[in-house]
């Protein structure tokens, strides 16, 4: 009988938290060093290509795209990849990819992925799926998708719980030989209240176990994570320091400002605890010189800023460019991920005062709020992730500490002895 593999994505868990997950009694745990940056798009991509982002190329969950002057964040083709990933390996494997990022048009059989739909004064709740229509049928089973609890102040485990049934579902009605899920709930709790959230860790227990219930026995299963969060206590403002020292530029419309890519000589995208700094010939050592205290490193990658930079170990950044909350953009105070040049964490929260005074939706503008946050890699452990297996996968679990980029050669492992293809059993080989 084939080997069926499954990987379950629990972001946010640390190795730490095994004692807080009794659904993973039986698994061999070990800690895993993440790529850098440690943010979800760059590692997700770096797990299922087993290369590093300056090869992969998402050296983040965004960037200043230079061809078009434009920030991209939370882009969703799968062609921005630019290595295969173990999709692309493993010819003949029916795959089903649940909630992964740039997942969007990739060369798997079943595919899942939120996609709401900005119609004329209102927001259609909809995933994108494989085969079409997929989504439909699960939706008529379980219930629409509501993205509300997926991101946001709403953001909850309701969103785990909706992704954990569409896997059963899956597991039950297409049979893949391999299922990649991502359940994201621990991450967000871990932002909002620190790294150690001790009900969400029981909430995404809970979780665990009833997938395990459904596949664990007949599956190899394996469960990472991304990242894990340390603990902050506010943030640094990259942007307002490139604008003190005459380097970021605005634009003010209707009352507003907006950030000007073209005219600034530097900017900063951020992301975390890292931010890219874009820099116009010659405005390098000006800008590293702005922002003072922190370490830069470099990617090697056209997407990457001329600097990296990485905040202290208990701050993270914010985007904001304005010191006049009368002249903040019109996204401020809402849940826009793509508009905004940079990661807000505190749409994870209310305004309630702004909400209930203007009758609609406000997110908060207090970093204050945000308790953990993630990026660093340190060799001490610092942001390590999980890497974890059941009986039926922990042979082909490293003798120590794990790597973001040996994921690939563990599932070829797993693999092993079913490969159509001469070539892809010499490159598994070569890679255990």
């Amino acid at each position: 009988m084939s080997q069926r593999v499954v990987i379950l994505n629990v972001v946010g868990l640390a190795p730490h938290h095994q004692r807080w997950m009794p659904s993973l009694a039986g698994f061999a745990w070990r800690p895993m060093r993440p790529s850098f940056p440690a943010v979800t798009c760059s590692v997700q991509a770096t797990l299922l290509t087993g290369k590093p982002p300056a090869e992969h190329g998402i050296v983040g969950n965004g960037w200043f795209e230079r061809d078009t002057c434009e920030v991209k964040f939370w882009e969703q083709p799968g062609s921005l990849v630019q290595r295969p990933r173990i999709w692309d390996m493993l010819p003949g494997k029916k795959t089903a990819v649940l909630f992964w990022q740039h997942s969007m048009h990739i060369n798997t059989e079943i595919v899942i992925t939120p996609r709401p739909i900005h119609a004329h004064h209102k927001l259609i709740q909809w995933c994108y799926s494989k085969p079409p229509g997929y989504y439909e049928d699960l939706k008529s089973d379980i219930s629409n998708f509501k993205l509300q609890s997926y991101w946001g102040p709403l953001a909850g485990i309701a969103s785990s719980r909706w992704i954990a049934r569409a896997a059963q579902a899956t597991w039950r009605r297409h049979k893949p030989d391999l299922m990649l899920v991502y359940l994201p709930h621990l991450d967000y709790a871990s932002q909002k209240l620190g790294p150690d959230p001790a009900q969400a860790l029981r909430e995404i227990d809970a979780v665990v176990a009833g997938l395990l219930a459904e596949f664990g026995k007949e599956a190899a299963v394996i469960v990472c994570s991304e990242y894990s969060l340390s603990p902050v206590t506010g943030a640094l403002y990259p942007n307002r320091a490139l604008r003190h020292a005459g380097l970021l530029r605005v634009r003010e419309i209707d009352g507003r400002e907006y950030l000007d890519f073209e005219l600034s000589d530097a900017f900063a995208v951020v992301d975390h605890q890292i931010a890219h700094i874009y820099c116009k010939p010659g405005a390098v050592e000006s800008a590293r010189a702005a922002l003072g205290d922190v370490e830069f490193t470099t990617i090697a990658h056209p997407r990457a800023g001329e600097l990296v930079a990485v905040a202290p170990r208990d701050k993270w950044f914010a985007y904001y460019w304005w010191a006049d909350w009368n002249k903040a953009p019109d996204f401020a105070h809402s849940v826009d991920i793509h508009r905004k040049p940079g990661y807000d964490p505190c749409e994870l929260w209310f305004d309630w005062p702004r909400t209930l005074c203007s009758l609609h939706p406000a997110t908060a503008t207090k970093p204050e709020l945000v308790k953990g946050s993630h990026g660093r890699v340190g060799n001490d452990g610092e942001g390590w992730a999980v890497l974890a297996a059941n009986e039926n996968a922990a042979a082909a679990l490293p003798d120590a500490d794990a790597n973001a980029t040996g994921l690939v050669p563990m599932l070829f492992r797993l693999f092993e002895g079913e490969l159509s293809s001469p070539a892809l059993s010499a490159r598994t080989r070569g890679s255990s």
